[in-house]
């Protein structure tokens, strides 16, 4: 006989015993594979799948690169940037990914502001955090400041297909080189593609107006990454996550992405913000999707009610200038303040659906 049933994340570790959330996915994948080998039912489950975003701010190591612009965090130099504040920023991360989880740490983690490969080395093979078991791909930018942006991901429940860096020309504007795009393909449990973009946008340094136009030619260009994804994928599942250092508003977003109705951005309607500037709170961090992941049938879905704005009390402190509270950052200016970051870690839940023998999905 053949039961048919609905697998939820609480009763896979109500099931299989003292699954700590903090452990990696795989664990319990493991267990599950192993029950259902063992006993031949129909599985027809929900499984949850958390997607984090952080711009971790300046997530340098100690040494001197000469491939990068990394002189200001040398123990030498003017943060002094030494081992000691070097580690205790890895277990600040470590503690803030850890936390952005429910029962299991997110399964994907979008990261911008990081050095280079030793740093996402150290991250997840050295901090707290190497219990998770995570991998990771990046970029390797030629940005002015040094700064890259990572994926880290959980191979339970994230198969990396292929990956890809995609520059952003800067001559013609007369500006300095600016972060690539990461493009990275997977796999999802129910077998489907999911595409997944990691931005961290040009800077408002020398005022909004006067850099729009470089934010709009990084928006442009990616958005023709997802129209040539939209060209070749049948049901194309396309995530987006980034510091696009414009709001949900700006022309970058609502003008350029987001213009023809093929993305969704799921942050403009929150009221509370991921960064402070001058007391006031703005949504530099965003979520944007493909239609197709906004459909009730979909294999995969989710919704604007499943983005999350991470508030832990332990990333925050108060506003002594403007009142109320603010990120609590690594460095305010040169002083050090040994806080986690200047913006706030964003989370997305998705809903992967995985087909029966019969072709349906569980709802």
């Amino acid at each position: 006989m053949k039961f048919r049933f609905v697998i939820q994340r609480n009763e896979v570790t109500k099931n299989l015993g003292s699954i700590k959330w903090m452990l990696p996915r795989s664990f319990a994948s493991l267990w599950m594979t192993f029950f259902f080998l063992c006993f031949p039912i129909t599985i027809h489950s929900q499984e949850s799948f958390r997607v984090m975003f952080w711009n971790v701010e300046n997530l340098f190591d100690t040494k001197d690169d000469p491939r990068k612009n990394d002189n200001e965090f040398l123990p030498e130099a003017t943060r002094h940037w030494n081992f000691f504040r070097y580690r205790d920023k890895l277990k600040n991360l470590a503690k803030g990914i850890i936390a952005s989880g429910n029962e299991y740490v997110p399964d994907l983690v979008g990261l911008c502001e990081v050095e280079n490969d030793s740093c996402l080395y150290d991250l997840t093979r050295r901090s707290p955090l190497k219990e998770a078991g995570y991998r990771y791909v990046m970029t390797d930018s030629p940005d002015q400041r040094g700064i890259d942006v990572a994926l880290l991901y959980q191979r339970g429940s994230f198969k990396v297909l292929q990956h890809q860096s995609i520059r952003i020309p800067h001559k013609q504007l007369k500006k300095g080189a600016t972060r690539d795009i990461l493009h990275v393909v997977g796999e999802v449990l129910s077998g489907n593609q999911l595409d997944v973009f990691v931005c961290h946008f040009p800077s408002r340094s020398g005022g909004q107006a006067k850099s729009e136009p470089y934010r709009l030619l990084t928006a442009k260009i990616l958005k023709e990454a997802v129209d040539s994804v939209m060209k070749v994928r049948k049901h194309p599942h396309i995530l987006i996550m980034g510091d696009f250092n414009d709001y949900p508003t700006n022309k970058s977003m609502k003008k350029v992405l987001c213009a023809d109705g093929g993305l969704r951005n799921l942050m403009k309607d929150k009221k509370e913000g991921t960064y402070r500037y001058r007391g006031e709170w703005g949504i530099l961090d965003q979520f944007i999707v493909s239609e197709n992941l906004l459909k009730k049938k979909g294999s995969i879905r989710t919704s604007s009610k499943n983005v999350q704005i991470l508030r832990h009390d332990f990333l925050l402190e108060e506003d002594e200038k403007y009142g109320g509270d603010k990120p609590f950052r690594t460095y305010n200016g040169m002083k050090y303040l040994g806080g986690f970051s200047d913006h706030l870690p964003i989370s997305l839940d998705l809903e992967i659906f995985i087909r029966d023998d019969k072709g349906y999905y569980s709802k």
